[in-house]
């Protein structure tokens, strides 16, 4: 199947490069007359956005020069660069299955997590600083703060009380309903006519995608999964509710953020919630030493996952959602084939059909999201 899985890994990675491509095209053809960031009427009463900083449709940059047009999504302009560094964290989350297991091998379950989170905590607060604390709207404080946390909570939880391999298979598809989630809410509130109905096949092609891809190259047994979630639906019912917090986070707190990004704010709350379910759990520090090559895991782990969330936080505040969304698909495949390469497992033939599945349903959305 090597030549089979070249061709298709190719053509996906094609439509990713096409999607990145197509978002510098929108920026030149300046979709959007002004900006409605600021005001809800939009009317343009000052020349450079009072929330998100950036130059309105006329204005002019420092030079003089009339600053280019933008496209408009989810009320505020759509920059290129940003939706190109958002799907760079499409890239670093693929890292992010392979490089957790290794960590919970050394450390476990519990104590890996918080050692990573706490890990990418510092990272992030040491390059990417957050802004002060009163320059932060209360509402998306409270709300994108117990969101973030909550699903990044609930999906350690959730892991950690799957009761065998195949159970935490089962959990991780649950939690991947979360780009399906994301791709329904971002068509509900776009206020387009039909627009879930549109984007509903291709949301279906595209999920089947990823219960074939994950499932299928982990083994799935479809009767033994009915029975794992009857004898113990706990976990499964935290990384569904997880998913659906992470995509409410996606789609609804940019409008709540001014244009403040929290994810540095964040991921150090998420470290402390770790801490305090690794200490609740009663599980200690391994029995040996981790080896050196651990305590690089760690590092590498917190590096693809908080620079992520950085690219993920800055593209869904100033970038386009509908792209991201669209694009997010490819994260479990993604997080699949680099998890195999890391551990030394080989790819099925369920794998690459759900690959061009999911890259199938992606383009039936984009094509929708393209004539609108």
């Amino acid at each position: 199947f090597s030549g089979l899985g070249f061709l298709l890994s190719s053509r996906f990675s094609g439509f990713m490069m096409f999607l990145v491509m197509d978002s510098f095209c929108w920026r030149r053809a300046g979709r959007v007359p002004f900006c409605r960031c600021t005001h809800p009427m939009g009317r343009v009463t000052s020349k450079r956005c009072e929330r998100g900083g950036h130059m309105a449709n006329g204005a002019q940059n420092a030079s003089g020069t009339p600053a280019p047009a933008a496209s408009r999504s989810g009320g505020h302009v759509v920059s290129a660069r940003a939706t190109t560094i958002g799907l760079m964290a499409i890239l670093l989350w693929s890292f992010m299955a392979g490089t957790v297991r290794i960590v919970s091998e050394n450390f476990g379950a519990t104590l890996g997590s918080a050692l990573i989170y706490t890990v990418g905590g510092i990272l992030l607060l040491m390059f990417r600083r957050p802004a002060p604390i009163r320059e932060f709207p209360k509402k998306y404080l409270i709300i994108g703060g117990l969101l973030f946390v909550f699903y990044e909570s609930s999906i350690s939880l959730s892991l950690g009380l799957a009761s065998t391999d195949a159970s935490s298979v089962e959990v991780s598809l649950v939690n991947y309903l979360w780009p399906t989630m994301m791709v329904l809410l971002s068509a509900g509130v776009s206020h387009r006519k039909h627009a879930v109905v549109k984007v509903l096949p291709g949301a279906i092609v595209a999920t089947a995608g990823v219960v074939l891809a994950v499932g299928g190259n982990s083994g799935l047994d479809w009767h033994a999964a009915v029975q794992h979630i009857a004898a113990n639906p706990l976990p499964y019912a935290l990384a569904f509710v997880g998913a659906l917090a992470w995509s409410v986070y996606a789609v609804f707190t940019p409008a709540m953020s001014h244009g403040v990004d929290g994810t540095s704010l964040f991921f150090p709350c998420v470290a402390v919630a770790l801490w305090i379910i690794h200490f609740a759990s009663g599980q200690g520090w391994p029995a040996e030493p981790p080896s050196l090559v651990a305590w690089l895991f760690v590092l590498i782990a917190a590096a693809a996952i908080g620079g992520g969330y950085a690219c993920w936080g800055y593209g869904i505040l100033h970038g386009s959602m509908e792209r991201l969304a669209i694009a997010s698909y490819a994260t479990p495949v993604l997080s699949t084939g680099a998890s195999a390469v890391l551990l030394g497992l080989a790819l099925s033939l369920p794998f690459w059909c759900g690959a061009l599945l999911v890259a199938a349903g992606s383009v039936l959305n984009y094509l929708v999201s393209a004539r609108k």
